[in-house]
This record gives C-alpha cells, sequence and structure tokens, in this order.
C-alpha cells in the first residue's frame, strides 16, 4: 500500500531557480536560499519518495483564461518544462504516475470534489522552481510527480475550506492505493507578498511567522479566513498560501515539525517546512471499503457489451492519437490531411498501428484503442461521411442493414462546410 512520508511547505519563486540557474550558492545575498533548502533536499534523500504529490499554481503559462479550472489534477506520463517568455530552463522533463493520479481523481471525485485533468502541459516555476531545488535532476529525476494546479489567479477562487477538506481526502486516496509507493506531499507558494498595483511589494512577516504557527498546531484557525483576510495580512498574490492547507490536511491532527527556514530578499519571502505525522490518523472506512466505494459509480459497466467508457486509463494511452484527430478542427491541417496524411504522422509521432488505423477508417478498432468517438465523427467529417457510416461500421453492418434498425433513415454529420457526404 502507499504511505505518505510527510509533507513539505515551499516557496516558488522564479528568484529560486535564478538563484541555482546562475550558480549563486556563494553569494552572500542569495546563500541563505541555498541554506533553507539543504535540509529539504537531506530529507527528501533519506526518506526516498517514489512520487512528489505536488501542489502549484500555473501563472498564466500553460493555464489561460478561456479555460480556467480550480483543481486541475495532472494524469500524464510526463511533464517538461515550460517557456514563459525567454525559453525554458534547461532541466530534464519529470515523470508522471498515471496509476496513483487515476486513482487520486477517481477518489476525490467519489468524495465530490470536482476536478479537471490535463496531460502534455508543461509546467511552469511554480513547480520547478522549487523542484529543482529539492531534487538531484542531472540527466534525469529520481522520482515522479503528481502535479495539482490549483486555480488562485481567477476570482472567486477555491476557499481555505475547501482547499484543507481536499487535503483531508487526498490522504485516504493515497493510503488506498495498492502499489507499495512512499509519497511526500509537497506544497508551494507565498508566503506574503503582492506583485500587482500600488501595493507592490508588500510584505508582511510577522503574519508570515504567525501563519507557520497556526498551520503547525491549530490549522483549523486557517481555514475559517477569508480570501480578503489573507488579501489583508499577506497581500492579495499571497492568498495562495491556501494551497498549503491542502498538504496540512494530508497530514495528521498532530504534525513534528523538522525544519523551518525564512528569508526575504526581495519581493516575496523565500520558505521552507518540513512535517512529519506524529498522532494517528483513524480511517473511516478500510481500504477495501473505500476502494469499493470510489469505484461503485462504473461498477458493472465492464459488463455491459461493446462499452467502452473513456476513462482516464483510456485517455492517458490514447493522448497522442485523440491529439491527433483533434487538429482536424483547424482548416489548414484538414486541407493537409487530405492532401497528404503520412507527413502529418510522421510529425505527430503516431505508432505503426495508430497510423494503420486512421488509414484503415477502421472505426471499431480506433474505439478499441481508446480514441473518443467524437473526435471519430470529426475525421468522418473530414473524409466526406456521415455519422451513420460510423455507427454501422462500429456494429459490423452495412449502412443499409444499420437503417433498418432505426425509425428514420436519416443521414447527418457534424461538418458544416466540407466535402459533400457520401450516401
Amino acid at each position: 500500500m502507499a504511505r505518505i512520508v510527510g509533507g513539505i511547505g515551499s516557496s516558488h519563486t522564479p528568484t529560486i531557480g535564478f538563484a541555482l540557474d546562475a550558480n549563486k550558492q556563494t553569494d552572500p545575498v542569495w546563500a541563505p536560499i541555498f541554506a533553507g533548502f539543504q535540509p529539504v533536499q537531506r530529507w527528501l534523500q533519506e526518506k526516498a519518495p517514489d512520487v512528489l504529490f505536488f501542489i502549484y499554481n500555473d501563472h498564466v503559462t500553460s493555464f489561460f483564461f478561456d479555460h480556467y479550472s480550480h483543481f486541475a489534477l495532472g494524469v500524464g506520463e510526463e511533464y517538461a518544462v515550460a517557456d514563459e517568455g525567454g525559453g525554458p530552463r534547461n532541466l530534464p522533463p519529470v515523470k508522471g504516475h498515471p496509476g496513483l493520479a487515476r486513482h487520486i481523481a477517481t477518489a476525490l471525485t467519489a468524495d465530490e470534489f470536482d476536478l479537471a485533468y490535463f496531460q502534455a502541459k508543461p509546467l511552469d516555476h511554480g513547480c520547478f522552481s522549487p523542484l529543482s531545488m529539492l531534487w538531484p535532476h542531472e540527466g534525469r529525476w529520481p522520482g515522479a510527480i503528481v502535479p495539482l494546479q490549483v486555480g488562485v489567479l481567477e476570482f472567486p477562487i477555491p476557499t481555505a475550506r475547501r482547499c484543507f477538506r481536499l487535503g483531508k481526502s487526498l490522504r485516504q486516496a493515497i493510503e488506498s492505493y495498492p502499489e507499495d509507493l512512499k509519497v511526500a506531499i509537497v506544497a508551494t507558494g507565498g508566503l506574503a507578498h503582492q506583485v500587482h498595483g500600488e501595493r507592490a511589494g508588500f510584505n508582511n512577516t510577522p503574519w508570515d511567522m504567525e501563519f507557520l504557527e497556526l498551520l503547525e498546531k491549530q490549522p483549523e484557525r486557517l481555514i475559517e479566513l477569508t480570501i480578503a483576510q489573507y488579501a489583508e495580512r499577506g497581500g492579495l498574490e499571497g492568498a495562495e498560501v491556501i494551497m498549503w492547507l491542502i498538504m496540512r490536511g494530508a497530514l495528521s491532527a498532530k504534525v513534528r515539525k523538522l525544519h523551518s527556514a525564512y528569508y526575504l530578499p526581495s519581493m516575496a519571502p523565500i520558505v521552507t517546512v518540513i512535517y512529519e505525522d506524529d498522532s494517528p490518523v483513524v480511517a473511516r472506512e478500510t481500504d477495501a471499503e473505500f476502494r469499493e466505494r470510489i469505484e461503485r459509480e462504473l461498477d458493472g459497466v465492464e459488463r455491459l457489451p461493446g462499452t467502452y467508457p473513456f476513462t482516464l486509463e483510456r485517455s492517458v494511452k490514447a493522448y497522442r492519437l485523440n491529439h491527433f484527430l483533434h487538429g482536424l478542427i483547424k482548416p489548414e491541417y484538414r486541407r493537409r490531411f487530405l492532401a497528404d496524411p503520412e507527413p502529418m504522422f510522421e510529425e505527430a509521432g503516431l505508432t505503426a498501428q495508430e497510423r494503420d488505423l486512421v488509414r484503415r477508417r477502421d472505426w471499431r478498432g480506433m474505439i478499441h484503442y481508446g480514441v473518443i468517438f467524437f473526435l471519430l465523427e470529426k475525421l468522418a467529417a473530414v473524409v466526406g461521411i456521415t455519422n451513420l457510416h460510423v455507427y454501422a461500421a462500429m456494429r459490423g453492418q452495412t449502412l443499409e442493414d444499420f437503417q433498418k434498425t432505426r425509425n428514420a433513415q436519416v443521414l447527418y454529420s457534424v461538418a458544416g462546410q466540407g466535402p459533400q457526404l457520401k450516401q
């Protein structure tokens, strides 16, 4: 069974990454940053977690306001470093853990947390700035991450109470995962700072000290504060410290603080803390009962013939092919595809099996592989056939035989303007 080895809190200011990349270890101004992270590095080396559950917020890099979610869980196989305007940092991609991510998603959804899911998105300094200080990364990282992007930039944002409750559910989700994994919970962001408006440059060290004391000993008091109260005490951007409550909620009621460091060089304090459980956590249900509860909604669906729910597992497995077909919503992409798809297969890195499925228009095969139907109907519209042709092919019937099972013999497609549909 998976187990939580402890929790880490860390600021995620880009200052941290800059200090590392510029080799400022011995510079008197920058050295305290490295000193604050060294105990965390040693703790991680000793505990050797397989996975870091990494709580961060994106800074309008990979997540924009055309679709912005409160809680977006990374479910993919790998995460690259984002380009935030001047080119990405020279860091290797970090592996994800899709199996644990799927289990956490199922568990949190069963506990009625509304999640978005993402993969193939690069992560910005909210993740990689502290991560590059926490783990050695010459060539590769020593483990995997499951990132949770918390939408704290566009209001209304989650409440402190909501974050704390999510942490409590997260603990049960992780500890019920059947694989033998060691997991550390890492919360990033804060502490008190503001980077916009006439209040830019605001800091409040007394509040930071109070926050850290309450986080350790009385986190329930922190969940009573409103976002406006967090902004008053710690600056509007400093309100992102509610993400630390997710980490704290995943730990026991009483924790043992192993390390705490605080340094305020410029715009934002650079803080690191380590907590370990110091009291028992009484489970509400056994792991078996918990897994049965969280799987209840889809229990039995596997017995429905010819039915393939588009699960996170299928989404991750077939992401490359689904992404390729999703491109067909773009006119120039469609024109290239109809002219000659072979160079596009190469550009997309499709496997031989994936290319064969598309070439042969193997509708049933693509469903079995993990393609969602609503991308099949886009492909059908592009090549000029109707949805009904696809339905019939998936059932192994001719169009005529399938039409006999319908109350009306109609043909239709999602094409708005495009090739003449074949009858």
